[in-house]
């Protein structure tokens, strides 16, 4: 006989009842199906697994190590066998959601909590996108749902796309930057002559794209929106932020919003997913996010 999981399980049973005939009532089996699983996996590995001299079953050391072990594989097996079950429901093993960096991550938590909450056992996979980097995420098979992606701009055909909302941004300086001394509104002529710092756009196949920068403008580039701003805290440059970012930012005094001449325009984002995809998970997500009371404070 070779090792089976009905074996493990036999064993399993045994030192969790305490005796074979209890392991025997516990699996519906006679007393003396468990006694012969037993004896034939102890031949066929030629060891001894159970100590019988005392009046409960105990394991030896040798059956201490094959049961830690095969739990290991009985608990996979029982992982397995809801995946399939889940599959064949409709629920997705993974989903990939990719959140564009307008979106603060952490809202997304909530909803997270309710998924669990609801029994539902996809395993959910987050992802940071910057600026383009979301419909990237999408069309290069990185995400099947994309949360915050640019409304704006974006590819055509093959998606679906439901609207959030459109993010205010404003323009910060650090109170030591030279910036904050010039009177208002600041024209462009003025603000190219001074560092911007960039997010940079995360896409890996589609173009990548910057915004509202000047091309003899000098740029620091940092990875992501949470950089950006502690960048502009430093005086390190100048440039847009989301306000939702920065509001605490702009009540105490450590960034200063400064009007511009030529505002820029507050950017749609949106859920997407590419269009006629099944799957409960996804659809559980996409219904639920539509709702934007998670956004409250982020979009108009």
């Amino acid at each position: 006989m070779r090792l089976t999981l009905d074996a493990l399980a036999v064993i399993d049973a045994i030192d969790s009842h305490g005796s074979f005939a209890a392991a025997a009532e516990a699996l519906h089996r006679v007393p003396s199906a468990i006694t012969y699983t037993v004896q034939k996996i102890e031949q066929d590995l030629d060891v001894q697994l159970f100590d019988r001299s005392k009046h409960r079953a105990q394991l030896t050391p040798a059956g201490v190590k094959l049961l830690t072990e095969g739990r290991h594989l009985l608990h996979a097996a029982t992982d397995l066998e809801a995946l399939v079950k889940r599959v064949a429901s409709g629920w997705e093993t993974e989903l990939r959601i990719a959140v564009g960096d307008l979106v603060p991550i952490a809202r997304l938590y909530p909803v997270i909590e309710a998924f669990y909450a609801a029994g539902h056992a996809t395993r959910i996979r987050i992802s940071r996108e910057v600026f383009g980097g979301t419909w990237d995420a999408l069309v290069g098979g990185r995400a099947e749902l994309v949360v915050g992606a640019s409304g704006d701009d974006h590819p055509y055909g093959g998606y679906t796309t439901a609207t959030l909302g459109r993010v205010p941004f404003v323009f910060v300086v650090a109170p030591h930057h030279p910036l904050a001394r010039v009177p208002e509104p600041l024209a462009e002529a003025e603000i190219i002559k001074h560092r911007a710092v960039a997010a940079a756009d995360s896409s890996r196949h589609l173009p990548p794209r910057t915004s509202s920068l000047a091309g003899t403008q000098d740029v620091l580039t940092v990875p992501d929106m949470e950089s950006k701003c502690e960048a502009h805290r430093r005086g390190l440059g100048v440039g847009y932020i989301p306000r939702h970012y920065v509001t605490a930012d702009l009540k105490t005094g450590r960034l200063l919003a400064r009007q511009v001449s030529n505002e820029l325009h507050a950017p749609l984002i949106s859920l997407a997913w590419r269009e006629g995809a099944e799957g409960r998970a996804l659809a559980w997500f996409t219904e639920r996010l539509r709702r934007r009371d998670w956004l409250e404070g982020i979009v108009d």
